[in-house]
């Protein structure tokens, strides 16, 4: 059998793909995108279907994995990118630019955290978190590591419980 021959079989199951087509996808317009899609790749791939065997319902898988295909894909770019016009605030809570002012009330915040901490274990955590080694926190300060390590450890404990506001 040619493509053409082929084309003009898979053509006379085109009402049927549709009210399949219409069932999956619950919309006109994206239920003819999908038997296009299922034509385009039927006939791509027509030395593939074995004459004598159910030509329909080899459209219909073909279908079935088409539409699958396309949601999944869907779904994973979805998850990605916010895709509506209007964007709520819980999208902008987690957009990558954030409001200055709210930033400038954090900072402050963290800020007066540090401050409220006691210098001998706010020193070795500001050192730490300036990407600082436990081993250069402790010759800097001329004492054990386990100090420093004990010493950034209740630093971090007393944070939590001041910043607690922020904690989800």
């Amino acid at each position: 059998m040619n493509e053409l021959k082929f084309g003009t079989l898979i053509k006379e199951h085109s009402p049927a793909l549709r009210r399949h087509a219409i069932r999956y996808t619950k919309n006109e317009d994206d239920a003819d995108d999908l038997v296009q899609d299922t034509m385009i790749k039927a006939i791509r791939f027509y030395k593939n279907f074995e004459e004598g065997t159910n030509i329909k319902g080899w459209l219909f898988v073909i279908m079935r994995n088409t539409f699958i295909n396309d949601y999944r894909k869907n779904t994973r770019k979805n998850a990605l990118i916010t895709q509506t016009d209007e964007i709520s605030s819980q999208d902008l809570a987690v957009s990558a630019s954030a409001n200055k002012a709210t930033g400038t009330f954090i900072l402050g915040d963290i800020q007066k955290a540090l401050a409220s901490i006691p210098e001998i274990y706010s020193t070795p955590f500001i050192r730490y978190f300036e990407g600082h080694k436990y081993q250069e926190i402790a010759d800097e300060f001329n004492m054990p590591i386990g100090t420093v390590k004990t010493r950034i450890h209740i630093a971090r404990e007393m944070l939590k419980k001041y910043l607690k506001t922020y904690q989800p």
